[in-house]
Order: structure tokens, then C-alpha cells, then sequence
């Protein structure tokens, strides 16, 4: 039969084939697939995880580098700020100082001020007290006219004409001269911080034949006559001598027309003048100039 004949080729061809659950040769392949699967899903989230891992910290290390670049930023700032503020504080500790030395200067400036206008306002009252002594002294002599005494710019001037100090033509005092000089010496001779220029002055007219051959010019006469004067006042009036200065002008500082006798009359004078003294060292340059004058 035929049936019968295939059933034995298949016996002898091979072993029939257990459908109950016989070899399973694909059972390895599936391990190795489940195997190698659950590897790649472990690798998966293996990298994922190291991924996600080295991507934090990327951002960490990120975030530090910020921070210590802030943090850098910062000091730098701070630093700035310490040099700003210490600069500000140099400039107005700079400026207070500027200011307490201005204040000190103002302080000294004021000081000395006051200390000056005393002074002056001493020295004012000491020029009056002289100016009103010497009035007293010389009372009657203002009064005719002979004496002109005045006051200004720190200065006192005494005008004497001629005629009281020496008789006509003459350079040597006469008695009523020396008499008037010695009362104006009283006051001289207590003067401060004054020097006491005397300056002799004549008219235009030449000296006389008679004292032509003593006094040339009137620059000799009038030269004379203020050594005279000052010569007195030294030796006779106790007047410091360091303080008298001795000048002659001839007629070249009249004090009138000498077109008339009365105009004449007045430019013949002694001139007695009180000046503030002058430092040391500038004495002798004043001397000088009013010789030269």
C-alpha cells in the first residue's frame, strides 16, 4: 500500500520527529539574541546614564567656571572700587588739608593785620602827640608866619625861614637860631622810629661878593646851612646823630616866585622833615638820593 510504503521510507530515512517537545536547536539563538538584546538595552541606558552623567558635569564644571569667573569679576570689582573710593578719599583728604592750611594761612594773614593797623594806629597817635608838641614849642613862630609846620602821608615838615635860623648871607646860627632850634630839640630828641632829613633851600640870587669866596654857589650855602642845623640838633639838642641827614637844594625846590621879595623871602628856608626810618641796609641808599636831590 502506499501508505504503508511511505511510512517506511520514512523510517528509514529518518527518526520521525517528537511534535511533543523533542531537540530545540533555535533555543540557543534566542538566548543570545535575549542576551545580546538585553546588552544593547543595558548599553542603551549604560551610555545614556554616563551621557547624561558627563553632560552634568560639563554643565557643572560650566557653572563653576562661571562662578569663579564671577566670583574673579567680582574682586576685580571690589578692588576697583576699594582704588576709587581710596582715590576719592586721598583727593579730599588732600583738599581738607589745602583747606585747613588756606584757613591757617588767613588765620596768620589776620592775625598780622590786626597786628599792623595797631601798630599804625599806635604810630598815628604817636606822630600826632609829636605833631602837637612841636606846635606847643614853636607857638609864637607859627603864628608870625616865620614857622609852617604841617602833616601828611606819616610825615611831619617843618619850614623855617631863614631869617630866625642865621642873619642875611650868612650860613653860621644866629642866637635867635639857636635859641629855636633848641626848643624844636626838646621834641626832636624824643622821636621814634624817625629819621629827621634837614635840607637847606635859597632863592635864585647868587651869593654876595663878600661870601663868594666861602660859598661860591648856593649849593655850598645852602649845604652849609643844613650842616649847621643838624650839627645843633647832634650836639647842642641831644638829637641822635644816626637819625639826622644833612641835604642842600640850592634854589632848585622853590616853594614861591622868587619874582618878588616876598616870594623870595619864602623859598630861603631850613626844611625839617620826620620820616618813617627805613630797614637797615636802605639807609644809606636814602641818604644818597636825597643828596642827590
Amino acid at each position: 500500500m502506499p501508505g504503508d510504503s511511505d511510512k517506511t521510507v520514512f523510517a528509514k530515512g529518518m527518526a520521525p520527529q517528537n511534535k511533543g517537545g523533542g531537540s530545540k536547536p533555535w533555543l540557543p539563538w534566542l538566548v543570545t539574541a535575549v542576551v545580546a538584546l538585553l546588552a544593547g538595552v543595558a548599553g542603551y541606558f549604560g551610555y545614556g546614564a554616563y551621557a547624561m552623567q558627563k553632560e552634568r558635569a560639563e554643565a557643572a564644571e560650566k557653572s563653576a567656571a562661571e562662578a569663579r569667573a564671577q566670583t574673579v569679576s567680582t574682586e576685580q570689582a571690589r578692588k576697583a572700587l576699594e582704588a576709587q573710593l581710596s582715590q576719592q578719599l586721598a583727593a579730599k583728604d588732600q583738599k581738607l588739608t589745602a583747606l585747613e592750611d588756606e584757613r591757617t594761612r588767613l588765620s596768620t594773614e589776620r592775625e598780622q593785620l590786626q597786628l599792623a593797623v595797631q601798630e599804625k594806629d599806635a604810630e598815628l597817635a604817636r606822630l600826632k602827640a609829636t605833631y602837637e608838641d612841636i606846635e606847643q614849642k614853636l607857638k609864637a613862630e607859627i603864628a608870625d608866619g616865620e614857622i609852617r609846620l604841617s602833616q601828611g602821608e606819616g610825615r611831619i615838615q617843618v619850614d623855617l625861614v631863614d631869617k630866625i635860623l642865621f642873619d642875611s648871607g650868612e650860613a653860621s646860627l644866629s642866637p635867635r637860631g639857636s635859641e629855636v632850634l633848641a626848643r624844636l630839640g626838646t621834641v626832636l630828641s624824643k622821636v621814634e622810629n624817625r629819621s629827621i632829613l634837614v635840607s637847606g633851600h635859597t632863592d635864585d640870587a647868587p651869593p654876595s661878593q663878600r661870601l663868594a669866596a666861602t660859598y661860591p654857589t648856593n649849593w655850598e650855602l645852602s649845604v652849609a646851612r643844613a650842616v649847621n642845623v643838624v650839627r645843633f640838633l647832634g650836639e647842642k639838642a641831644s638829637v641822635p646823630p644816626g637819625k639826622l641827614v644833612a641835604a642842600g637844594h640850592s634854589d632848585t625846590k622853590p616853594v614861591a616866585s622868587n619874582a618878588n621879595a616876598k616870594g623870595r623871602a619864602r623859598n630861603r628856608r631850613i626844611e625839617i622833615l620826620l620820616i618813617p626810618d627805613l630797614p637797615a641796609g636802605k639807609q644809606g641808599e636814602t641818604k644818597t638820593a636825597a643828596d642827590a636831590r
